[in-house]
């Protein structure tokens, strides 16, 4: 890669207590040597840092900036912030087999922003959050983002019927076990949808 990229690992859930942010840091160290070799920064980007309402703009997204723009503060934020990086990493959870409302709210706020850029969509839940990434798969690739053939799913070990669960429902910490099992189940998955988005970056946007 002949000029340096920046990444956003975007996380998407909202709640306090919340173990995203956690969930994110894994990936983060797991794809930083892979990123430094290539050039690629990667930054933790949290929705929750802008407070977006559900979407309550008069315009749409995708006329902006061309046609419109937008009127509250929290829009301009997140807009302005996001469309600096060429490519993702979204990090989302799994709410009742789909995908969260923030998490969506999120997306709704941006079109042009993200067009054409690749995207790597890492779930995690009980049972890795596959539906969840199914549904934003659909979502970005109909805003003709560049989706990883690879969406790595992270569960929780054991599901429920183990700690790891509780725990980082309850207190936002991520459980040994569920990490454990992650480096030796889920780090192939991450690495090489980490390779695929490297090769969206290079690729002109369509």
């Amino acid at each position: 890669m002949s000029a340096s990229k920046s990444v956003a690992i975007v996380v998407t859930s909202t709640r306090t207590p919340r173990v995203g942010p956690n969930v994110a840091a894994f990936v983060q160290d797991k794809l930083r040597l892979q990123g430094e070799q290539s050039g690629i920064s990667l930054k933790l980007v949290h929705v929750a840092d802008y407070n977006l309402p559900v979407y309550d703009e008069a315009v749409i997204p995708a006329m902006v900036p061309a046609q419109a723009s937008f009127s509250f503060e929290h829009s301009k934020a997140w807009s302005a912030d996001i469309s600096q990086y060429d490519g993702y990493v979204f990090v989302i959870p799994e709410y009742n087999y789909g995908l969260s409302g923030a998490t969506k709210n999120a997306v709704d706020y941006l079109y042009n922003e993200l067009l054409g850029k690749p995207v790597l969509i890492v779930s995690y839940g009980i049972h890795g959050g596959t539906f969840a990434s199914e549904n934003l798969k659909r979502s970005l690739e109909g805003m003709k983002m560049k989706v990883c053939a690879t969406r790595p799913s992270l569960p929780f070990k054991n599901g429920n019927a183990g700690p790891d669960l509780y725990t980082a429902m309850s207190t936002g910490s991520l459980g040994s076990e569920s990490v454990t099992a992650w480096e030796a189940e889920k780090l192939k998955d991450l690495l090489q949808g980490f390779s695929e988005l490297r090769e969206g970056l290079v690729k002109p946007k369509n």
